[in-house]
């Protein structure tokens, strides 16, 4: 019996829990920056952050853990890891929480506040602010990335490739709800090439100075769940034609559903603009979409409209 409590209270960790330890940073822990934190960290921990503004960055190996701010303003920023990201997430089930994450610059101009390489990852209620990429993810086929509750201002740029406030490579799913996207700059909004594609109940506006180019682009086809939103393109849109492109780049996946409804479109471009342009064979399904200001082109290409 003794031998099982000692390995209870070993599992069991500092926090009381069965999931690790918790590691804590800030002027007055243990740890002065995320990153050494985050470098100590082992499987299943929880790493907690307070408020402050830290010039920092670090690669995230392990699997199952958790990175949060405590309280408001837990901003990292300017120096990105590897040429990539401030966090650069090469674990599986990685969850962030509560951070701001601003102002990456690198040499081939895609850095990106989260730069996503592992498995699956969840981040929620976090700011991405004048980034070249607010998220970029690289391709892996399996995994599954949930953005919930968070803000991209001012994100996106194109140099010799564009980049944006959310890229996703080949994963499996791509889930982002109750976000905010404004002022995207020159790339799209959201660019998903996942074999499923969620956006629900997400606000994404060009305001009076954004250049985006699409709102939402699925380039290579795949299923498709899009309710709920508010896009508006603004007057400066690089892109008025279009708010929504659904393979154009060629397509890759297999699609069974296209389904988009109970979305707002404003169109304040000046212009006549498409709000779905399908250039897949699965019809889209158009359903209690609303549209204001100038004239709006509910679907091109194939599906229905409701």
């Amino acid at each position: 019996m003794l031998r099982h409590a000692i390995a209870a209270v070993i599992m069991l960790g500092t926090t009381g829990t069965a999931w690790g330890a918790t590691l804590k940073v800030g002027a007055n822990e243990s740890y002065k920056m995320p990153s050494e934190a985050i470098a100590r960290a082992h499987d299943g921990d929880t790493i907690q952050i307070e408020p402050g503004s830290y010039i920092d960055c670090a690669v995230v190996k392990q699997n199952n853990l958790t990175i949060e701010g405590v309280g408001a303003n837990v901003v990292m920023t300017d120096k990105p890891c590897r040429g990539k990201a401030l966090l650069v997430t090469n674990g599986n089930n990685i969850t962030i929480r509560n951070l701001t994450l601003q102002r990456v610059r690198v040499p081939d101009q895609n850095g990106a506040g989260i730069r996503g390489q592992g498995g699956n990852l969840t981040i929620e209620n976090s700011r991405f602010l004048d980034n070249e990429d607010g998220i970029l993810i690289a391709k892996n086929p399996k995994a599954t990335v949930r953005i919930i509750g968070s803000e991209f201002v001012g994100n996106g740029k194109c140099g010799k490739d564009c980049a944006h406030g959310i890229y996703a490579g080949q994963i499996a799913v791509l889930d982002v709800e109750r976000s905010r996207f404004f002022d995207t700059h020159a790339g799209h909004s959201i660019k998903s090439r996942a074999a499923r594609t969620v956006v629900l109940n997400c606000d994404i506006e060009d305001g009076p100075n954004g250049t985006s180019s699409y709102q939402i682009d699925i380039p290579n086809g795949g299923n498709a769940l899009l309710e709920g939103n508010k896009l508006e393109k603004g007057p400066h849109a690089q892109n008025y034609a279009t708010a929504i492109a659904i393979g154009e780049g060629g397509v890759r996946n297999a699609s069974e559903s296209l389904l988009i409804k109970n979305n707002t479109l404003i169109n304040d471009t000046g212009h006549d603009t498409t709000f779905v342009r399908n250039v897949t064979a699965t019809p889209a399904q158009l359903s209690g979409n609303v549209f204001q200001g100038g004239k709006v082109i509910p679907l091109a290409g194939d599906g229905s409209v409701r």
